[in-house]
């Protein structure tokens, strides 16, 4: 069997168009992407869309949606014709011919009806089905097309993850390379894709590994090299069965949509099955430069929500607030919120909430206060605070933030200080009763910076608004 000889990686990413991309897909389009960016090598987006009864154009603005927000650039792909299958038809009958031609292959009319009778017949005896052979030798002008397979003998796979995997020829058939409409199958269009477009190392889903020894006596066939294959540990829920929606989000966008930040996405993605020591926080560069197919374990990896959760929290922490502010912007919409105009303040304001959120949705939850005045208080809170003495504390608190030369942090603090002092109070008392007023909550960013954000006219007004409830409570 030919291999392939030195020259640049080539690698694809070949999603069935059939819904949105998976996070398991999402995984593997990783591993490929980082691989060609690691050996500065080329990765290649091709859309496998034959399956005409649920491959949708909608579906594949939808997976390259999720390609652009997960920031996994493609070197060559749509928009450019001739990276979807659909498009690709007379390269795989120029393929089909040859292997005629050159005897590898023969048409078979064996009734779809007789075959799933011996199918479920060798299912009873509990074998595997295989094809019996019987038109090997018919000669026969039309049909569907089967390769034909050696009888005797063994192919070895030398996966880069898994090591030597061998499979006995006598436990294959002559598989369908075209049906009898004129449609290749999945594994003989994904060889000629493969062959054609130069792809020197297959990085896929385990669930494929089955199919690699079809796919190499296929090469075998056509007189091709073969590229290098490494198949990837399934993605398993936390009750170890295969990942599903049972489990939750899974799409890519779902993630995105629970404001996941792609940084984080990725990171956690490249750590499901790789690792590179102890260390859990990457970033894209780091993963780019320590990345190699061969660190990633063959066994299952687990999908773990809370850590994915933990590392989209880090990864916010370690932004800036341009940056952190740039993100959040769009989820205080979706939340009904008035949209904050100044990208300054806001950047500001979010640097407050990240410690507080471990997603963009809940740092806008926590920080909604600071775009909307309470609608109503914690009742608790309330009951203990909101009393006459409050009120009294209220009016003074007023009246001197009213006079304050400036409204920075340290004045309102030094502010806070001088009053608790002159009253014979402990700062928490006025630092509580003024966290109440202005955010409807006894937990906040560090109140002092909290009113300089909000500034002294909102600050006093929200004062005014609790004031005013007492008073008309009482």
């Amino acid at each position: 069997m030919k291999t392939r000889p030195a020259s640049s990686v080539r690698v694809r990413f070949a999603p069935s168009p059939t819904g949105h991309l998976h996070v398991g897909g999402a995984r593997t389009a990783l591993f490929n992407w980082l691989y060609a960016r690691h050996h500065g090598g080329v990765f290649i987006l091709r859309i496998e869309d034959t399956d005409r009864s649920r491959s949708t154009d909608e579906n594949i603005a939808a997976i390259l949606e999720a390609f652009e927000w997960l920031g996994l650039s493609w070197d060559e792909g749509p928009p450019t014709p001739g990276y979807r299958q659909t498009e690709r038809m007379e390269l795989y009958r120029e393929h089909a011919q040859r292997l005629v031609a050159s005897g590898r292959a023969y048409y078979c009319d064996c009734p779809p009806e007789a075959l799933e009778r011996e199918r479920q017949a060798a299912q009873r005896r509990g074998e595997t089905f295989r094809y019996s052979g019987r038109c090997r030798d018919r000669g026969l002008r039309a049909g569907a097309l089967r390769l034909r397979m050696p009888d005797q003998g063994a192919t070895a796979v030398n996966d880069l993850i898994h090591g030597p995997v061998t499979f006995e020829h006598r436990q294959l058939d002559d598989w369908i390379l075209v049906r009898t409409d004129g449609t290749p199958t999945y594994n003989f269009s994904n060889v000629v894709d493969d062959v054609t477009m130069r792809i020197t190392h297959v990085i896929r889903g385990n669930d494929h590994l089955s199919n690699t020894p079809k796919q190499l006596l296929c090469y075998e066939a056509l007189g091709y090299p073969v590229p290098e294959f490494a198949h990837v540990s399934m993605i398993l829920g936390p009750d170890r069965s295969r990942l599903s929606k049972r489990h939750g989000a899974t799409s890519v966008q779902a993630f995105r949509d629970a404001g996941i930040p792609a940084d984080a996405m990725v990171n956690y993605l490249a750590r499901l099955g790789w690792s590179h020591g102890d260390q859990e926080i990457f970033s894209r560069a780091e993963l780019i430069e320590l990345f190699d197919i061969k660190d990633v374990a063959a066994s299952a990896a687990i999908f773990d929500r809370t850590k994915l959760e933990w590392l989209s929290q880090e990864h916010m922490k370690q932004m800036d607030g341009a940056r952190l502010a740039e993100l959040a912007l769009p989820f205080f919409a979706r939340a009904g919120l008035p949209v904050p105009r100044d990208q300054a303040w806001l950047a500001r304001v979010v640097d407050t909430l990240k410690e507080r959120a471990k997603t963009l949705v809940e740092l806008v939850e926590v920080g909604r206060f600071y775009v909307e005045r309470p609608p109503e208080y914690e009742e608790k809170a309330a009951q203990k605070l909101f009393t006459a003495e409050g009120a009294r504390r209220l009016d003074v608190l007023i009246e001197r933030l009213g006079s304050l030369p400036d409204f920075t942090a340290e004045s309102l603090e030094r502010a806070y200080r001088e009053l608790t002092e002159a009253l014979g109070l402990k700062l928490v008392d006025l630092a509580q009763l003024s966290r109440l007023a202005v955010t409807g909550r006894t937990a906040s960013p560090p109140i002092f910076e909290v009113l300089a954000l909000l500034g002294r006219e909102e600050t006093l007004a929200r004062l005014g608004a609790a004031r005013a409830g007492i008073g008309s409570s009482r």
